[in-house]
């Protein structure tokens, strides 16, 4: 495809949510990425806040449509989301495979930085890819995390590692363990701002989206009937080139009080077989590269380095 004439890139900043037609468009486009890259381009976190009608200025998104007039395709996003656990604002990109390599993804940045301070921002690139990398350089950033992607391959299921006596197993009841998962979420990852900070609107907002199957969603009791651990699971569906769905371990949380009694490791076990029973031919799972344990751990299950995630941001963080 030849250069696109700058005059043909026109850039639309939404504050907040978008309307429904502009959403699903960048569904839509992240979808066409995925494909393209075998990497989600935007987080779950980021799809929510789209569509949430409280994210209001917190929430810039910049659109970049290529085409004149009703031929007019959008080809690039950019949101900014103002993040109040690390006070800074954190930053997502994607540009549709079919219009990359035209300078989209610049002008995007150049325009978010009428609005922010980019040598300030947090930004995530899915995938470590040279242009990410090379974007990120220019505009004075540094690599500060890197979160693995993970994956088992094949059909074959895990011995499952029985519950301490008194420990109780099933699966999430929708519209009656909310509260109780949101405190133990919150407990099992105080250490960790994004997910530990997760709201009702939050959960709520997951429960609507398409994949949420409260059946794979799995909550451990202590006698008490407080909730102590849980697994909660997600499967995507098969892409143009795969015969099986994939499944995802996608949140598993102890909190801090019943660590150390084998549950990570249980729940884990339960939900990687519950999702082979729904006939993926592949699990996957993100986990910070820098926790040693959970890496071992997922390696002891049969997890290998697919790729990785990186977050870049100033050199020195508050």
């Amino acid at each position: 495809m030849n250069e696109l004439p700058q005059k043909t890139v026109s850039i639309q900043k939404v504050l907040g949510e978008l309307e429904q037609s502009s959403l699903a468009e960048v569904r839509d486009l992240a979808a066409a990425a995925l494909q393209e890259d075998g990497n989600p381009p935007l987080s779950d976190q980021t799809l929510v806040a789209l569509g949430s009608e409280t994210s209001g200025e917190n929430v810039i998104t910049l659109l970049a449509s290529s085409g004149e007039g009703s031929e007019a395709q959008l080809s690039g996003v950019i949101v900014a989301i103002d993040d109040p656990i690390s006070r800074r604002w954190i930053v997502e990109l994607v540009v549709h495979p079919q219009f990359r390599n035209h300078g989209i993804g610049r002008q995007l940045l150049q325009r978010l930085g009428e609005q922010l301070d980019l040598s300030q921002i947090l930004t995530w690139a899915h995938g470590d890819h040279a242009a990410a990398r090379k974007l990120a350089d220019s505009i004075g950033l540094s690599r500060n995390r890197e979160l693995y992607r993970m994956r088992r391959e094949g059909t074959d299921s895990l011995e499952e590692t029985p519950l301490q006596r008194g420990l109780t197993l099933r699966s999430f009841r929708v519209g009656e363990d909310e509260s109780a998962w949101l405190e133990a979420n919150a407990k099992s990852f105080a250490h960790h701002p994004e997910q530990g900070s997760l709201t009702l609107s939050d959960l709520d907002a997951r429960m609507n989206e398409n994949w949420f199957d409260p059946q794979g969603f799995f909550l451990a009791f202590d006698p008490e009937d407080q909730l102590i651990a849980y697994h909660w699971t997600k499967i995507h569906p098969a892409g143009a080139d795969d015969n099986r769905p994939m499944g995802e371990v996608y949140v598993v949380g102890v909190v801090p009080e019943a660590q150390g009694l084998g549950l990570g490791r249980a729940l884990t076990t339960v939900g990687i077989n519950y999702l082979l029973e729904q006939g993926v031919g592949s699990v996957l799972l993100y986990v910070d590269a820098e926790n040693e344990a959970a890496v071992k751990l997922y390696r002891s299950l049969g997890f290998t380095l697919w790729s990785a995630d990186i977050m870049y941001g100033p050199e020195q963080i508050d």
